[in-house]
């Protein structure tokens, strides 16, 4: 069972990049997503006021205001840029592996900010995890005619926001239901895409099917499948384990696209996906590498750290985990 529900998992979390590609091709990023979360806003809200009324009691002003600039961070901001590096070019792959080391820069800033050590394994992962990518984007770059080099710099800008959004989470004192978490934060995304839309003049849906195929897409494979076996898996096997299929989504997305869209999948591609698992596994086998400045007991390593505070809908998306998709 719990291999089913891993291989779901990945799959249901990979969707969210190609759902971004399958609604790229029909209209802007702000109007896939804008409408993406106003009719799942709406679901939301109106369970929270029904039938989920009891998980709000006892939330302060300050907790649901953190939990939206958690939401502007973590699935906003984070999508944003995925559909707008996708919208530019970049292949779906490449977007979810610059994604997937999203743990690993964690990990290294735990030190810093959070008063944690960082092992030479762990930054031997993340230097492993940082040259993958850049095997993955250069093969993509090579082989993506009229694609701006700058453009590969847009998925690395949503990954720094889901960093943020970590350690924003991490110093909160106050437990948030998953429900009012997603919630908020679709309201949240919601408002922001919509204003976004009406402002660029894209809040017009396009009439052509695929469109809202691409809108049902993400919102059933992404948002309740990924996000739903999310916190199934971790309340079975915990937060390593999560982080860990976290780095499936890179290989699984490159071939997805591959087949999909003809998106470009050589030896050099290959390669960097390789690289990028390899950085799981060293990271991994050093548990005991992270300790706290100030003492000798031993500390969860960079896998333990959350990714993404509330797992957006692929949010990706998202995401107690590396990638919000």
């Amino acid at each position: 069972m719990n291999a089913l529900l891993s291989i779901a998992f990945v799959l249901c979390w990979s969707s969210g990049f190609i759902g971004a590609k399958l609604g790229a091709g029909n209209a802007a990023a702000v109007t896939v997503l804008m409408w993406r979360f106003l009719p799942l806003a709406v679901i939301l809200l109106v369970v929270a006021t029904t039938l989920g009324r009891a998980s709000w009691r006892g939330l302060a002003a300050r907790d649901v205001v953190r939990q939206a600039a958690i939401g502007v961070l973590s699935q906003s901001g984070y999508l944003l840029t995925v559909y707008y590096a996708i919208q530019l070019g970049v292949s779906s792959g490449t977007t979810a592996l610059i994604d997937g080391v999203q743990p690993l820069v964690a990990g290294a800033l735990a030190g810093p900010l959070l008063g944690q050590y960082v092992s030479r394994r762990q930054w031997l992962g993340l230097c492993l995890g940082v040259a993958g990518v850049a095997l993955v984007t250069a093969a993509d770059a090579m082989a993506a005619a009229g694609v701006a080099a700058w453009a590969y710099l847009v998925p690395f800008l949503g990954m720094l926001s889901l960093v943020a959004a970590t350690f924003l989470e991490s110093r909160s004192r106050t437990r948030v239901a998953p429900g009012v978490a997603l919630t908020v934060h679709c309201a949240t995304s919601a408002v922001l895409f919509t204003v976004l839309a009406v402002g660029a003049g894209a809040a017009a849906p396009p009439a052509e099917a695929g469109f809202w195929a691409a809108v049902v897409w993400l919102v059933v494979l992404s948002t309740f499948g990924g996000y739903g076996l999310y916190w199934l898996i971790l309340r079975r096997s915990g937060v390593t384990k999560v982080n860990a299929l976290m780095f499936l989504m890179a290989p699984v997305t490159a071939v997805w696209g591959a087949v999909m869209f003809g998106e470009p999948f050589g030896a050099q591609t290959g390669l960097g996906l390789a690289v990028g698992l390899a950085a799981v596994a060293v990271v991994r086998r050093d548990g005991r590498g992270v300790r706290r400045k100030s003492g000798r007991s031993p500390l969860p390593d960079a896998h333990s750290l959350p990714a993404c505070p509330a797992p957006k809908p692929q949010d990706s998306g998202h995401r107690l985990s590396g990638g919000c998709s």
